[in-house]
């Protein structure tokens, strides 16, 4: 095997070349340490640049980019654009682990609903919010009975989220209950996922602390079934995405975000993660945690 990666890394293989010592640091400069590899089912998790692309070619498209994301009914060019540099900023995302701010700011065109949801198919193969929307209302009914028959203070928990679609029952309402009861149910907190604010400075502060989840900010003095003033998702602290349409939606891109940008699942809701990967996304659902797989057989049940 040790001949068969020298000549991978001889050719240029980038998912050898990654790993090699050389573009490691310092402090983690043995082979065991820090391997990059797919973890997710990511399918294109490190891939070559397009024939007769180099790098520097690759960041003259990049700086392109930059300005074509500023024209107005671009879409097609901008998606095009993004594609050819696929490769490029796929290797900057996994060798240069950059901070969420800096990376934004050199590709603000993976910020957007539709551009998360392609990044994501490049990754995966999978169409991330036709899929998740799909699986998510299929296993709904089944998931209400489970929520409603629970016990003890989770339970508790579960109804009181659940009162919601009493009050408003539309599909953005019903997909949102479901998503928090589902953190519950998992014995995980779900306003770890869905952070609600009013439009405070204090609030602000509370907001730019936020490593990562969705934030939803409501008018101060506003009744519960009102809209929010604004949906949207934060990492490290950075407003990546703002005015999107429902929870539900905020939450499909934030699990969508965490492959574009490679990172890993919150440890306080990676039960919750695994869960929307696995059983409602179908990647890599063969390996299931305990809970998850005690999750999957009663939603089979």
């Amino acid at each position: 095997m040790a001949n068969v990666r020298t000549k991978l890394r001889g050719l240029g293989c980038a998912e050898v070349l990654v790993n090699s010592l050389k573009n490691k640091a310092q402090d983690k400069s043995k082979a065991a340490l820090n391997v990059k590899k797919p973890r997710r089912a990511e399918v294109n998790y490190c891939p070559q640049y397009p024939k007769g692309e180099t790098t520097d070619s690759l960041e003259k498209e990049r700086i392109a980019l930059l300005s074509e994301v500023q024209k107005r009914n671009n879409d097609n060019i901008v998606t095009m654009k993004m594609q050819k540099t696929f490769s490029y900023r796929r290797q900057e995302v996994i060798q240069g682990q950059p901070f969420i701010a800096e990376f934004k700011s050199r590709w603000p065109a993976l910020f957007t609903e539709k551009e998360i949801d392609k990044e994501f198919l490049r990754i995966s193969t999978v169409p991330l919010l036709s899929r998740f929307f799909y699986e998510l209302d299929l296993y709904t009914p089944r998931m209400m009975e489970l929520f409603r028959g629970k016990g003890g203070v989770a339970g508790r928990k579960m109804r009181h989220i659940m009162v919601a679609i009493s009050k408003d029952d539309t599909i953005h309402t019903r997909r949102a209950c479901i998503l928090k009861s589902l953190c519950v149910y998992l014995n995980e907190d779900h306003e770890k996922l869905v952070k609600e604010y009013t439009n405070t400075e204090a609030n602000t502060e509370a907001m730019e602390q936020t490593v990562m989840g969705v934030y939803v900010i409501h008018q101060e003095g506003a009744e519960p079934g009102d809209d929010p003033e604004n949906i949207g998702v934060l990492i490290e602290g950075v407003e990546v995405l703002t005015g999107l349409r429902s929870i539900a939606i905020a939450c499909a891109l934030l699990f969508g975000l965490i492959y574009c940008l490679n990172l890993s699942y919150p440890p306080e809701l990676k039960c919750t993660f695994e869960v929307l990967q696995k059983i409602i996304m179908k990647l890599d659902g063969q390996r299931l945690s305990s809970k998850a797989q005690f999750l999957k057989n009663k939603l089979m049940g």
